[in-house]
């Protein structure tokens, strides 16, 4: 009897181990803001990657963590001497979610749609060196420039630049479909979407089985949901202050990463008063940036003076060009005609670094005479108003695409800075594949930005995650907005 007894409780102690394994297949992701839409290829904001980059979609190349471009669905390429051929060797057997076969004719569709004239994508820059898509057979295609560009696979590693389907484009908003190692299940609006496991992947299959992500917008609401555990992972943990009560806790892991996210104070270049280099100076030289990462950020932040990340090989520490100067900034505005300062409105969409950090920076504009008024704004309405419909004076966010220095040489960019030499700048440095000859250019563009004053530089925002410990494989920097969960076990 005590034989049998203790049979009885192996088995029960097996099933719940292996009940215990079965659940850690799953993985309940949560961050702050919830994608507007699922399609990266016509839609600018952050959180559409966040879910879908690599998970979901995939590109010819891809980032990984550490910043580096890989090979994704080209196994291979080829670049002619002249540097304007890039012949690349698909991989064989790929296919969509949907079971339709992945090759050089989706590529061209993916790429001659993002050039289109009517494109919607986000970062149609990133393809306008491309003169012709050219199908040469089923896993091979063949991208021919209008002049040499050294950014190229860079560019194609992009989340805007993956690769998709003409049969299922259309529904791509809502139902993604990729050729990524998780397949999209289900989008309750306003809660969660759901991922699982792509059972017909062609690369290295990903461990877990399925995927929860949650949108969490109010730091305290996300506080309470890690330490109750609700939720498993927290990337971009809008809480900063309540940091150290994770690192003190052994349940949790914490990492801390930098992104690519330049946080400034734009401003719009094109609307009086802010058309006048004066004011954009006095308005710069009117922040404390110190001030607004201690107290929005808890110190999590780098300091930055121009719009390029602090941990790239080429950034150019020009923070003393805006130094934090409230009598210069009082005396520019007197010289710009605004002795008694202005007022002008303050657009704050819903992250932490901007919510916070706009109260900040209010305060610290009210000092010299500018009043800010604040109007806080929900993403779609921001996206839709601020970002596409220019309505403006001010307003706060990250820009977490790499290397984005290039959106200044577009004038209908939101903040609407119109510069010809810099967009000349801009083209030399395209068609420039030497790395010094970059290197100085980039610099150059770094200053132009920062001595014309086109938006206050405030900080590189850090990403920091709160985890269950033992989860492995979450990256710890982001060189570009993914929450990629193809490498991550629980075991």
């Amino acid at each position: 009897m005590k034989r049998l007894t203790a049979l009885l409780l192996a088995g029960s102690t097996a099933l719940f181990s292996t009940t215990a394994l079965a659940q850690n297949t799953h993985v309940r992701v949560a961050m702050q803001l919830e994608p507007p839409n699922l399609d990266p290829t016509a839609g600018a904001a952050q959180a559409i990657d966040s879910v879908v980059y690599s998970n979901i979609y995939e590109g010819l190349t891809r980032f990984m963590s550490d910043g580096s471009v890989v090979p994704g669905l080209a196994e291979s390429w080829e670049i002619s001497a002249d540097g304007l051929t890039y012949t690349f060797r698909l991989h064989d057997g790929v296919t969509f979610h949907d079971g339709t076969t992945m090759d050089a004719e989706d590529v061209k569709f993916s790429l001659d749609r993002a050039r289109a004239e009517d494109s919607a994508n986000a970062q149609k820059a990133l393809f306008t060196s491309i003169a012709d898509v050219t199908v040469i057979d089923p896993l091979t295609v063949q991208i021919t420039l209008s002049a040499p560009n050294g950014s190229l696979l860079f560019n194609l590693a992009w989340g805007d630049a993956v690769i998709v389907a003409p049969e299922s484009i259309g529904q791509a908003a809502t139902h993604p479909i990729g050729t990524g190692a998780f397949t999209f299940q289900t989008w309750v609006q306003g809660d969660r979407i759901e991922i699982a496991r792509n059972p017909n992947y062609w690369g290295t299959p990903a461990t877990l089985e399925t995927a929860t992500f949650r949108f969490i917008s109010d730091p305290t609401a996300a506080f309470a949901a890690m330490m109750a555990e609700d939720v498993d992972v927290f990337v971009g943990f809008p809480a900063p202050e309540n940091v150290p009560q994770f690192e003190a806790d052994p349940r949790f892991q914490v990492l801390i990463g930098n992104t690519e996210g330049e946080t400034i104070l734009a401003m719009n270049n094109a609307q009086a008063p802010f058309d006048n280099p004066l004011v954009r100076q006095a308005v710069a030289h009117a922040i404390n940036r110190q001030e607004i990462i201690d107290g929005a950020m808890f110190g999590m932040g780098t300091p930055i003076g121009t719009h390029f990340a602090p941990h790239n090989p080429d950034y150019v520490d020009l923070t003393g060009i805006s130094a934090y100067d409230p009598d210069r900034s009082r005396a520019l505005l007197a010289e710009a005609g605004f002795p008694d300062g202005f007022t002008t409105t303050l657009k704050l969409p819903p992250p932490s670094y901007a919510r916070r950090g706009g109260e900040i920076i209010a305060a610290q504009l009210r000092a010299v005479g500018i009043t800010a008024e604040i109007e806080n704004q929900e993403w779609a309405q921001w996206l839709e108003n601020t970002f596409r419909g220019h309505d403006f004076g001010l307003t706060i966010v990250s820009h977490t695409e790499p290397m984005d220095i290039g959106i200044y040489a577009n004038p209908e960019y939101y903040f609407q800075y119109n510069n010809p030499d810099f967009q000349a700048l801009m083209t030399t440095l395209t068609s420039t594949t030497d790395p010094a000859a970059r290197s100085a250019l980039l610099a150059q563009a770094q200053t132009i930005i920062a001595e014309d004053y086109v938006n206050a530089y405030l900080f590189e925002l850090a990403v920091p995650t709160i985890a269950r410990a033992g989860i492995t494989g979450l990256w710890l920097n982001q060189p570009t907005a993914a929450i990629d969960l193809t490498a991550v076990t629980w075991p």
